[in-house]
């Protein structure tokens, strides 16, 4: 049969068809230069108005090639293009307003990001319950779903848990869970829940995050070729503006996009550690797929599955199997990094957890109290059964395995 979309609500169908006014998107195609005089007008109008300007054109480029794949290729739904003209809005704006603010505070330049945690490896491998775990740690922080989308202003303490920009940020971040039937039961979205590193990395315009929404392979090609540098200064600002007025707290950081670019990670960040999950390709491959297919059906009427699989296919193939020579040659710090098995994890998890905080010098372990809020958060990301074949992909079990073989000589046999 194949992947499919799941049905959608009444109001989807209404809202493509035009029929719901407050879903309708702005006349006109997606172009970077107007999308950045858009901005710079709304900067120049505001009542805090700092005289800013994009920073260089290393945004420029990536911008403009996503805007004409947005065109040709991605297909955009009546209510897609009108939720993709609110989220670049977003994005370049919060640009701005990191120009802005670090023009008026220069003392920023000398903030530092003090010996982060990263949690990285292939999707579904158990990243994002190890992220929670070990956030959880006293002294620990990770990065709200509202922090990585709206940094400004810099948080407060006082404010920090009731902050407005938490129900900006839920009725973002919950539209496609809203709108594509089933995403629930795959990965939950919300304002308050730890949050990857890629939507930080969107402000540079460098990020998967486009490419997890859309089918833009111009993008793909481009982003597969470009220097990363880019985007992990980006995400050094951010997390700069974020602990300006906040308790010094140690960053627990996630996202499996790092494993594209591990040398540049470990050269932004050279004091971080490093834990590394591993889990069986054929596992994973197809879950991920079903997840990226399940979101861009919220913004666009054809996805190809079989394409979302291949593209996985090939993009872990090349980053893990390279991974076993960033490995061999310690670009990952030995005494820093910790290898942890999907399979060990899901058969103890506190023992696991405890294994890698010693491995990491980590001193405290999660206190009993915190390990519920985990498994309560980790029981609201998945609500309802996730159900997918790897067929429905392009996916051949056998293939992969052949495909995989050095990392899974490595890390999986």
């Amino acid at each position: 049969m194949g992947w499919s979309a799941g049905p959608q609500a009444s109001w989807v169908a209404e809202a493509n068809r035009g029929e719901r006014p407050e879903f309708r998107p702005t006349p006109g195609p997606f172009n970077a230069a107007s999308l950045i005089e858009d901005a710079l007008a709304r900067a120049h109008a505001s009542s805090d108005f700092v005289a800013v300007e994009f920073a260089s054109d290393d945004f420029v480029e990536p911008l403009s090639i996503f805007c004409d794949a947005l065109e040709t290729t991605a297909r955009l739904t009546h209510l897609g293009r009108w939720a993709t003209q609110r989220y670049l809005t977003r994005l370049l704006d919060v640009r701005l307003e990191l120009e802005a603010h670090e023009a008026a505070n220069p003392e920023l330049s000398n903030e530092a990001i003090v010996k982060p945690i990263f949690v990285i490896g292939p999707p579904r491998s158990g990243t994002t319950v190890l992220h929670r775990h070990l956030g959880a740690v006293a002294g620990h922080r990770v990065s709200r779903g509202w922090e990585f989308t709206r940094p400004l202003p810099p948080p407060d303490p006082e404010t920090h848990d009731d902050d407005p920009r938490i129900h900006q940020t839920t009725e973002e971040l919950e539209f496609p869970q809203a709108v594509a039937s089933g995403l629930r039961s795959i990965h939950t979205y919300s304002a308050q829940m730890p949050k990857e590193c890629l939507s930080a990395m969107s402000f540079a315009a460098r990020t998967e995050e486009f490419i997890s929404r859309y089918n833009v392979p111009a993008y793909v090609d481009w982003l597969q070729a470009c220097d990363m540098s880019p985007a992990y200064a980006m995400h050094r600002r951010v997390l700069r503006v974020l602990q300006q007025r906040m308790p010094p707290a140690r960053w627990v950081l996630k996202s499996p996009v790092h494993l594209q670019a591990v040398p540049t990670l470990v050269a932004t960040y050279p004091d971080a550690s490093f834990v590394v999950t591993h889990r069986e390709p054929a596992e994973f491959l197809a879950s991920v797929s079903s997840l990226v297919a399940t979101l861009r059906s919220a913004f666009s009427s054809s996805v190809d599955a079989v394409a979302i699989g291949r593209y996985h296919q090939a993009l872990y193939q090349r980053s893990l199997n390279t991974l076993v020579d960033h490995v061999d040659r310690n670009v990952l710090p030995p005494d820093r990094t910790a290898h942890v098995s999907f399979k060990d994890l899901v058969a103890d998890m506190p023992a696991t957890v405890a294994a890698i905080c010693e491995r990491i010098g980590v001193n405290t372990s999660v206190s009993r109290q915190s390990s519920s809020i985990v498994a309560k958060e980790v029981r609201e990301d998945a609500a309802g059964a996730h159900k997918y074949q790897p067929s429905d992909f392009g996916l051949d079990n056998a293939d992969i395995s052949r495909s995989f073989d050095r990392y899974r000589t490595r890390f999986i046999d």
